[in-house]
């Protein structure tokens, strides 16, 4: 099979396609054709060192296709299945490849309505909102929640899923993404540019930041008694918590992590037509180092795609 390696640590140019052995799925596993995989911020750090483990991998985690064998014990899903979820993570998938290996419990079914490309845009970004806005945050409806970087990968996604769950929702990005912004529901968007996001914004209950450095501080200083802010960005905003717990706030970073349970409620919330990944960019197999190149500069709106079936 085709799929993308890679020698060494460094910038996008260090990928290429090279040939691969098609992997079998173990007990409990099912192997998919993949059509097409997301692009996220996590796959060019990896890419660049090596990631926790400092070690050359397979890069990856979103994934759409189809169920092409099952095995030992697998009851769930069936070959001819169209499917989609983030494999493994935190270890290596591989996603990036003509077939993958999975857990038969990191997917789900893929909605009708869906492309494989828009399926394949959603899992990574979209379970962590869904697990930094439900499992660590409890959003509920009424609840006030700045969203930075809103118009951004797991921002976007953000915003739908707070607004699915009854939250009035302020997102900052700049100007010329606000018509983006309220197309999603966004009630007021925020120029971080033109504006201090900390005194444009009237108090908030939970915050969902996935820039980290001074917007964490920042942004304890948007939240009521008992709010909560939710770091995506790095393990270093940890500290963050010892700064709010004497202010009456909390904050918490958060790792995603894989979870059926939170693909069923996504899955369930696209089938819906209440969640949908915008599609900056969508790139064939073989250039994913210009899928690199793009998402690296950070300026996309939406998921960047990777075609691996036409």
């Amino acid at each position: 099979m085709r799929a993308i390696g890679q020698d060494e640590f460094g910038g996008p140019e260090v990928l290429k396609i090279v040939e691969a052995e098609r992997p079998e799925p173990g007990p409990a596993e099912v192997l998919v054709r993949v059509h097409a995989a997301g692009v996220n911020p996590t796959d060019s750090w990896h890419r660049a060192t090596g990631g926790l483990a400092g070690a050359v991998i397979r890069l990856g985690w979103d994934v759409s296709g189809v169920v092409e064998a099952v095995g030992l014990g697998v009851a769930t899903l069936a070959p001819g299945d169209e499917v989609f979820g983030m494999p493994r993570h935190p270890l290596p998938a591989g996603t990036y490849a003509e077939y993958v290996t999975s857990p038969a419990r990191h997917l789900v079914r893929k909605p009708a309505g869906l492309t494989h490309v828009q399926a394949a845009a959603l899992p990574l970004a979209a379970l962590t909102a869904w697990q930094a806005l439900v499992d660590v945050a409890e959003v509920r409806p009424g609840h006030r929640v700045l969203i930075h970087a809103a118009a951004g990968g797991v921002g976007h996604l953000a915003v739908q899923i707070a607004k699915a769950r009854g939250a009035y929702v302020i997102g900052t990005a700049r100007s010329a993404k606000h018509d983006f912004l309220r197309g999603l529901g966004v009630d007021e968007p925020v120029d971080y540019a033109e504006a201090d996001f900390e005194t444009a914004v009237e108090p908030v209950d939970v915050v969902i930041d996935a820039i980290g450095g001074a917007y964490g501080p920042r942004s304890l200083r948007t939240l009521r008694p008992g709010g909560i802010l939710v770091a995506l960005a790095s393990p270093a905003e940890a500290y963050l918590a010892e700064e709010a717990r004497p202010l009456g706030l909390r904050a918490a970073f958060m790792a995603v992590e894989a979870d059926q349970a939170g693909m069923r409620e996504i899955a369930a919330l696209a089938g819906q037509g209440l969640l949908r990944a915008g599609i900056d960019t969508t790139f064939p197999l073989e250039h994913a180092a210009k899928a690199h190149e793009l998402s690296d500069t950070r300026r996309t709106t939406g998921k960047i795609v990777l075609s691996v079936v036409d």
